[in-house]
């Protein structure tokens, strides 16, 4: 409001000072006489003001228009003007209008639009970096593949664009299964891009699927320096590499490599599960029985599991039952609730015929938690106490339609595993297989039903058949001897199967 009244106000001075200087100079009388060609003008002093004023801007116009001339001829010649800036101008803006309205219409799913508005871009702007990836994008949105690469190629020949190119005909690769170029692909993105968090988890999947274990540890190690990977998941991650390059050496007959990575995997992850199986192992080859005890509690602590309880048989794999009871209280102890532990328990007192003592560790877990393999631990429990065999066979009937319980089970698509792997068969991902139940819907089977996973007490009923028939031993069994396919149990004339059929003994 102040400003504008300031401005009228100059605006009434400056019209005043105007008014003022012309009626002075009309007062002065002086003139200036012209003559031209015989012929006098007489000029009065403010007819010679707005003369010289006219004088002034039709200079003004002269320069102008001769400026225009010179810039159309320099227009035509090909150099850059004013008049080239204007149309340049114009031609950006109808460019740019078009690539946004081309990223609108692939945002909006609409392929060929994209495509038109991309080369209608391109015609204006002549920037392939933009064009060319928008190009690319809707060229497999409408399955056009072959347009698609060869936009990508393109992008491959300006070093700003070349990682896009790579990472675009390795995205392709990997959707036609071409896993062995998508890999050589993923090498070269990431050489140009390490920190690049997508390319490092590509990468990393393609070099474990290819079990190129020591080429995944350098791309961890890469993904832990960029800050795309927390330390304490890497230190997990890098386990499960160092004991798949164990597994790798093993099998290879390099005991010395295997044994050294092995122990490694077990000390950068103490509790995971398979690393300290294979690191109690060869502490107990090395004849170092306290470490691998040790590593094996470490690992129970953190997650029970038959494995570990195998692992901590094997120890002492000659003693008594009463003495491995006594032995393995070591590991009970730390986790006495939870179900593995109490099923440990059950078994451990029936390998010792102690089965009051194995029905209270067991408790009421048949009926909190039934699953096939504490179902078939009671069915023993009851044979090993005189139960009828009609009690017996009632455990076991439940035991096949019952939870085969905690499993190796993928996190990502949630495919159950029979064993430990480092990368899911199904979906190809890493690290992704954790101890856990199974979805609903998963129903244990006769053949997969572990009766005694660690030792199977033989029960030496006398059989009421005129034949002789020996009785079933006690097993020990370890991760080198399988389970039986059918877990029996000894009844009085014959021989109970976990299938549902009666065998008779000859």
């Amino acid at each position: 409001m102040l400003w504008s009244l300031i401005k009228i106000l100059l605006f009434v001075a400056a019209i005043a000072g105007a008014t003022f200087g012309a009626g002075y100079l009309m007062e002065t009388g002086s003139s200036v006489v012209i003559t031209v060609a015989n012929t006098e003008f007489v000029i009065g002093p403010l007819m010679m003001v707005l003369l010289a004023v006219a004088l002034l801007v039709g200079v003004w116009l002269l320069l102008k228009v001769m400026g225009l001339l010179i810039a159309t001829f320099k227009f035509l010649n090909g150099d850059e003007t004013a008049i080239s800036r204007y149309f340049d101008r114009n031609r950006e803006k109808r460019g740019y209008e078009a690539l946004s309205e081309g990223m609108l219409a692939l945002a909006s799913g609409e392929g060929r639009v994209a495509m038109a508005k991309a080369a209608k871009a391109e015609k204006y702007l002549n920037k392939p970096e933009l064009t060319n990836l928008l190009s690319a994008q809707a060229a497999e949105m409408t399955g056009d593949k072959r347009k698609a690469e060869e936009v990508y190629k393109r992008l491959l020949q300006d070093d700003k664009t070349r990682f896009v190119g790579v990472r675009g005909i390795m995205k392709q690769k990997l959707a036609e299964g071409d896993t062995e170029t998508a890999l050589l692909l993923a090498e070269k993105a990431f050489a140009i891009k390490p920190k690049h968090e997508e390319t490092q988890d590509t990468l990393l999947r393609l070099q474990a699927s290819k079990e190129d274990w020591g080429g995944a540890r350098k791309t961890l190690g890469a993904k832990l320096k960029t800050g795309t990977l927390p330390r304490d998941v890497h230190r997990r991650r890098d386990a499960v590499l160092a004991l798949s390059e164990a597994r790798n050496a093993l099998a290879a007959g390099d005991t010395a490599k295997a044994n050294e990575a092995a122990i490694e995997a077990n000390r950068l992850s103490p509790d995971l599960v398979p690393a300290a199986v294979m690191a109690a192992s060869v502490y107990t080859e090395m004849g170092k029985l306290r470490p691998a005890a040790r590593v094996i509690k470490k690992a129970w602590e953190a997650n029970p599991h038959p494995d570990l309880a195998a692992a901590f048989a094997a120890i002492a794999p000659d003693e008594t039952p009463e003495a491995r009871l006594k032995r393995f209280r070591a590991l009970t102890k730390l986790k006495p609730d939870h179900p593995e532990t109490r099923m440990l328990l059950a078994e451990l007192n029936i390998a010792a015929k102690d089965f009051p003592a194995a029905r209270k560790a067991l408790g009421d877990l048949v009926e909190t938690d039934p699953t096939a393999r504490s179902l078939t631990i009671m069915a023993a429990i009851e044979r090993g106490e005189g139960s009828d065999d009609t009690v017996v066979r009632g455990w076991l009937t439940k035991a096949l339609t019952a939870s085969r319980g905690p499993q190796w089970v993928c996190d990502n698509c949630h495919s159950v595993h029979s064993e430990w792997a480092p990368v899911c068969h199904n979906c190809e991902s890493f690290d992704s297989l954790s101890w856990v139940v199974p979805s609903e819907g998963e129903v244990a089977m006769p053949a997969s039903t572990e009766m005694l996973p660690l030792i199977v007490g033989a029960l030496e009923d006398k059989v009421e058949d005129p034949v002789e028939e020996p009785v079933v031993e006690a097993e020990v069994l370890s991760e080198s001897e399988p389970a039986p396919e059918e877990p029996e149990v000894v009844a009085d004339g014959e021989v109970v199967a976990l299938g549902g059929d009666e065998k008779p003994v000859n």
